[in-house]
């Protein structure tokens, strides 16, 4: 690895007893955690010293340092979310059983430590390829990072294998979510033309919703919780209800989020043809947020809802791995300034 402190730039590092490695350029500094799911934890803007990236009150914390508290499928999740971007695979959402293994909230590669091998490292590119095995189902995730020099975009290739000789079904996502000082009141949601709107089925607060049950209802103007309308292009004020939705009805994969200055993300809509749409802006005064939580994700996945791999099977949106078949997903996320 070379020494350069200009152009493109890649240096390992240890962040909090946790391997870690930044990516850098003029414009974007990238860092990533393959000890810790292979996370994406800083997403700088450098000439607006804008994060994009939302990072919760409890930081980043390692997982083998956990020793003690209740056994539970979603605290496995939840004790070590530090926010950012997440690897979502083989479930997503809500701890779910398949064929005989059980998967606890949101799965198990966000979780586990990642191999990681630099794959490019010059003025002009540096990338990084991160790679892990699943424990409990038998499938091989890899992870590559590319940044190039004078590029406000990161581009990122997935590659999912199943390494059986049996056929497999996964949920695939990539749990982004956006944080201050980038995210405020007013922010605005751009995505492409002909997108519904399909609300989760209950309420994830008890004290309501955002958006009202039933539908699919068309973007961006919906019925509202309780009557009335509400725009979901534009982001609420601190204490607005939480919700989750789900987005489809993508021709192509892209949306845009911007204030001040903007993210727009790419993806392949035909491996992950669903857009979650997760708001938890102050609302939740108990476990696990405590208020403290001002962030909006927009997460491409594969499969809906946010109850696990079985009902994603039952319902007909689990992706389906055939005997050693891989699957690539290709996306870009760039600032737009």
């Amino acid at each position: 690895m070379s020494t350069r402190n200009w152009a493109a730039r890649l240096r390992p590092v240890v962040i909090d007893g946790l391997r870690a490695v930044v990516l850098e350029n003029e414009r974007l500094r990238v860092t990533v955690v393959p000890d810790k799911g292979g996370d994406v934890i800083e997403f700088l803007h450098k000439p607006t010293d804008t994060d994009f990236v939302w990072l919760s009150p409890q930081g980043l914390r390692n997982p083998h340092d956990h020793l003690q508290g209740a056994a539970d499928d979603v605290a496995q999740f939840i004790d070590h979310y530090e926010g950012g971007w997440q690897e979502i695979f083989p479930s997503g959402g809500a701890p779910s059983e398949y064929r005989g293994a059980r998967l606890a909230q949101h799965g198990e590669v966000a979780g586990l430590p990642w191999q990681a091998e630099i794959v490019a490292d010059s003025e002009q590119e540096v990338a990084v390829r991160l790679s892990v095995r699943t424990r409990r189902l038998p499938y091989r995730v890899e992870k590559t990072f590319r940044l190039a020099a004078g590029s406000a975009a990161l581009e990122i290739e997935g590659r999912v294998t199943n390494e059986s000789g049996v056929e497999l079904h996964a949920m695939w996502g990539q749990h982004i979510v956006y944080g201050r000082p980038f995210l405020k009141p007013g922010a605005r949601i751009r995505l492409p033309e002909g997108v519904t709107v399909i609300p989760h089925e209950s309420a994830i607060n008890p004290l309501g919703r955002r958006v009202s049950a039933g539908g699919p209802w068309t973007w961006p103007m919906v019925p509202a919780d309780g009557g009335g309308e509400t725009d979901l292009s534009v982001v609420p004020e601190r204490g607005s209800p939480s919700d989750v939705v789900y987005l489809t009805g993508f021709t192509e994969g892209w949306y845009e989020i911007s204030g001040d200055v903007g993210m727009r993300v790419e993806w392949d809509a035909s491996v992950l043809p669903y857009l979650w749409m997760w708001q938890e802006v102050g609302a939740t005064t108990d476990y696990p947020w405590w208020g403290r939580a001002y962030t909006v994700g927009l997460e491409p996945f594969s499969s809906m809802p946010t109850n696990g791999l079985a009902e994603a099977v039952a319902n007909g949106t689990a992706l389906t791995l055939g005997p050693h078949e891989t699957k690539v997903l290709r996306l870009r996320a760039e600032v737009l300034a």
